[in-house]
């Protein structure tokens, strides 16, 4: 028997993975709370924890669990920068994740972003619901002959290529590792020339120390004047401040994303009546030319049935000592 405590669950979690049939010798316990230092003893009596993107795996906290039984970590997500590598080495636990649920998923909510920024919907939607029908401050550009920068070309960023392609942009990449399968739809260059060729520029690299700020104040100043920057990966890859400081002297035209640095704090959970603390987001959200959406890209059913599929495939091969290596991220 295998018994799981999974993590950061939602409403929508919990009923997708109760309508699953589990597997017999697998037993879940759902818990809302994040996994971190102050809620690690829950784990006690359980060998696995499944966990998401803002749960907190550093060195404490594993070397908490490892010691309170668990032998597994599972992720219903496919980053984890949230683990610390050196940590479930030491204490010889399994790592396993859904290295990919649906690319189109985030590939699309990220054309959303870039669509809605352009054509300024988010702001007449609530313009209509005023009863005010006036154009002004809602001027657009046509997408069609423009260029678009691609920063990672791994699957969601494949697709990535595909989409903007198919709608005739033309499509710039760039990645240490270049993937053969978007020759049809973009072309390789360097990162200084995607910067200053780009008119809308789209992050889909993991977060890893080579890419921790990888957009910064000198990465900015490369860019286009006014150019868009679309970021649905991870909310480190983009320094805040330095967002903040190209959208204050319009270098930065449009800023759409779905993460931030700081959202273990904010994301998945209702502050409506509280007073947010957070200096850098408010000022973000002040811009009329900034579009947040709280890590919402991969939320589709067709992701989550994925997610759900692969995490209880994970859990099952575990248990019967197997370890399937292309969802290994620790074995």
């Amino acid at each position: 028997m295998l018994n799981v405590a999974f993590f950061s669950t939602t409403k929508t979690d919990k009923q997708l993975f109760e309508s699953v049939p589990c597997p017999p010798r697998i037993k879940l316990t759902f818990f809302e709370v994040h996994l971190t230092e102050k809620t690690a003893p829950l784990t006690q009596g359980f060998d696995a924890v499944c966990v998401f993107v803002n749960d907190q795996l550093n060195h404490t906290v594993v070397a908490q669990i490892a010691r309170l039984g668990v032998k597994l970590i599972t992720l219903r997500c496919a980053g984890f920068n949230n683990i610390d590598h050196h940590a479930v080495k030491e204490f010889g636990l399994t790592v396993l994740r859904v290295p990919a649920y649906s690319p189109m998923a985030v590939a699309e909510h990220a054309l959303a972003l870039m669509m809605s920024l352009n054509r300024k919907t988010y702001r007449a939607y609530n313009r209509i619901r005023d009863s005010n029908f006036t154009l002004e401050g809602l001027l657009g550009f046509d997408m069609f002959n423009k260029t678009a920068g691609i920063i990672g070309t791994g699957r969601i960023g494949q697709e990535m290529a595909r989409i903007l392609s198919g709608i005739g942009l033309k499509v710039l990449a760039y990645d240490p590792f270049p993937n053969t399968a978007i020759a049809p739809y973009a072309d390789y260059v360097s990162l200084d020339t995607l910067y200053q060729h780009s008119d809308i520029i789209s992050l889909h690299v993991p977060l890893l120390a080579d890419t921790h700020h990888l957009i910064n104040a000198e990465a900015i100043a490369k860019m286009k004047r006014g150019v868009m920057l679309i970021n649905t990966s991870r909310g480190a890859l983009t320094d805040a401040q330095a967002l903040i400081n190209g959208l204050k002297t319009s270098h930065i035209g449009y800023l759409g994303i779905d993460v931030y640095e700081q959202e273990e704090h904010l994301f998945f959970e209702d502050h409506s009546e509280e007073i947010i603390q957070d200096d850098i987001f408010e000022r973000l959200v002040t811009f009329p030319n900034v579009l947040i959406t709280a890590h919402q890209a991969f939320f589709t059913q067709e992701a989550l049935n994925q997610i759900a599929a692969t995490t209880l495939k994970n859990l099952t091969d575990f248990e019967q000592g197997k370890l399937p290596r292309e969802n290994c991220v620790q074995c």
